[in-house]
């Protein structure tokens, strides 16, 4: 059972797991655009899924390919995850207007 209350003028729920405000997005619409911001930073570096787990491993991740494409697929992943990805394939700037 969500409990409501008002702040700033804003109705915010609280539940057992987290907390939204009206006209927040669903989390699912946060996984589906970090998955694409990866696969995109991927595919601009031509880097497939068995050398990122490569690319991983030097900077001290032990990922397997499948384990990484179960992952993404999922698009549930961490924000340390995230991060390890991206300094592995050498990326340093993410723009978030273009996802």
């Amino acid at each position: 059972m969500a409990i409501f209350t008002v702040v700033k003028g804003k109705n915010i729920g609280y539940d057992d797991i987290s907390h939204r405000t009206e006209g927040d997005m669903p989390e699912e619409h946060w996984q589906k655009r970090v998955k694409g911001i990866l696969k995109a930073e991927l595919k601009r570096r031509h880097v497939g899924y068995k050398e990122l787990a490569e690319r991983l491993h030097t900077v001290g991740v032990e990922e397997t390919d499948r384990n990484i494409a179960n992952k993404i697929a999922r698009g549930g992943f961490s924000a340390v995850f995230f991060v390890q990805c991206l300094q592995a394939i050498g990326c340093h700037t993410v723009h978030l207007e273009d996802a």
